[in-house]
């Protein structure tokens, strides 16, 4: 497999002798362990502030004979509140540092708690699909950074922070610049899914963009050498570690672009720390990668490693070995098409279509016939007509129960004694032991009586007694 160097600012390309393969086809190279920073605490730049509010004039005393003035509900006050807070650019993005109290997770799987520091608390929440994302769950007491935004919740009327992240806090300077790079290069659209290139599918010249003596060099012409031989491989030199390697990295992509025809280009480094690989977070790099004229794969670091390149990229590749399969087919597997599977595929593919059309179309009819949906239809409509008649039989009961409870009220109050005294007759008891006094030889003249008539009872002293012939004559 021929493999050429380009060189920054030359126009033609120079062979050269690569170290020679060990007895496991490799070579030496220093690893380090794969790590990284947090951000501590969040620093907002000067256009992100947010902007002071001029306070509102105060209202006028109500004027109890004039017009009625323009009021909110609390709902839209709320609501007015929630959108200010949502569309505010600092607080829809925020790292917050706290302490963790009063943490629980319900059984919905949603998690509440609070960040408190010496002098404010903050309620926060974090939904269940974010808890199920997060390796560990903070304890109470632990001091974490939280990611999320600030919003209210309208029922309660609160702010609150909605968490989608949790960091232990303290992890360093190096995570913050980068999630500052990431979100402002972000925002500017260099990561959109829609800029991203398609791969060649044979591609006829490779770049690379690596150090002559990384062992990241050897993986990728190795795999090339076994998938797909047929590909030049066009070098174009660079440290990829420390201060010096961005516009090193930056000049050598250039070069590709500018002195060679190659198809695609690969950016590859192996494993390291963060500090390791900050040359491929470095925004010169990520500004060249997206001003390349062909489609860049980024294979920088190990699976577990991100860098600003990985996202500038159009292709991430988790290792320099992944990244040389993505970009070269396999001749394995081309050889095997290529054996007369293209002259079957035309019928092949005709009667596989009417095949799964009629499958397709006997599997809809059997849906249809075994749908409960008319059945459920059906049983709906007899829980209407069931409900409808439940409603008229239970109204002519009603009616007929009302009808009868009447007609026993007009009956007592016929029977009632007061109903009598309404016309004018009276209840005669006597005094001290309250019986009635039904006949006149039950009272003697002189003895004490209560009257009772229809608006109340008076007492009386039995005079002389009379037959009902003599009190008739009279």
């Amino acid at each position: 497999m021929a493999v050429s160097v380009c060189l920054a600012g030359l126009r033609r390309s120079f062979a050269i002798q690569l170290p020679a393969l060990d007895s496991s086809g490799n070579v030496g190279y220093d690893t380090g362990v794969a790590g990284g920073a947090t951000p501590v605490t969040h620093h907002f730049p000067a256009e992100q502030r947010p902007v002071s509010i001029k306070s509102p004039r105060r209202a006028s005393q109500l004027n109890l004979f004039g017009p009625s003035p323009e009021t909110m509900t609390v709902t839209q006050v709320t609501r007015y509140v929630k959108s200010l807070l949502d569309g505010d650019y600092v607080l829809r993005d925020l790292w917050i540092e706290g302490q963790v109290s009063n943490f629980k997770v319900t059984s919905a799987g949603h998690a509440y708690f609070t960040l408190k520091d010496d002098q404010a608390s903050l309620r926060c929440v974090m939904w269940r699909s974010d808890v199920e994302r997060q390796a560990l769950l903070p304890q109470d007491g632990q001091s974490v950074l939280a990611h999320g935004r600030i919003s209210v919740y309208e029922v309660g009327g609160v702010y609150q922070l909605y968490v989608d992240h949790f960091q232990p806090a303290g992890m360093g300077r190096l995570y913050l610049e980068f999630e500052a790079l990431k979100r402002r290069l972000a925002q500017e659209g260099l990561f959109d899914a829609a800029r991203k290139r398609p791969l060649p599918p044979f591609p006829r010249r490779l770049g690379v963009v690596t150090s002559p003596t990384a062992a990241a060099l050897r993986d990728i012409l190795n795999v090339l050498a076994r998938r797909y031989p047929l590909a030049q491989v066009v070098l174009s030199p660079t440290t990829v570690q420390g201060d010096q390697s961005p516009p090193q990295i930056v000049a050598a992509i250039q070069a590709l672009n500018d002195y060679t025809d190659v198809d695609v280009i690969i950016v590859a480094r192996g494993g390291g720390s963060l500090e390791e690989l900050w040359a491929f977070n470095d925004e010169r790099v990520a500004r060249a990668i997206v001003a390349s004229r062909v489609p860049v794969v980024s294979g920088v670091g190990h699976e577990v490693d991100f860098t600003i390149a990985d996202f500038a990229a159009d292709v991430r590749a988790p290792t320099p070995s992944v990244a040389a399969e993505l970009v070269a087919p396999d001749r394995v597997e081309l050889q095997a098409a290529a054996r007369g599977q293209w002259l079957r595929l035309a019928g092949a593919l005709q009667r596989r279509l009417v095949e799964r059309r009629q499958s397709l179309d006997y599997l809809a009819q059997t849906l249809q016939r075994s749908s409960p949906l008319s059945r459920v239809q059906n049983l709906r409509q007899q829980v209407d007509e069931l409900s409808q008649a439940g409603g008229l039989h239970l109204g002519h009961l009603l009616a007929l129960r009302r009808a009868q409870f009447n007609g026993l009220t007009g009956r007592l109050a016929t029977l009632s004694p007061f109903a009598t005294l309404e016309r004018g007759y009276a209840i005669v008891r006597h005094s001290d032991t309250g019986r009635v006094v039904t006949s006149v030889q039950q009272v003697a003249p002189g003895e004490p009586l209560a009257i009772r008539v229809r608006d109340g009872e008076f007492d009386a002293t039995a005079g002389e007694t009379r037959s009902e012939k003599e009190a008739a004559r009279r």
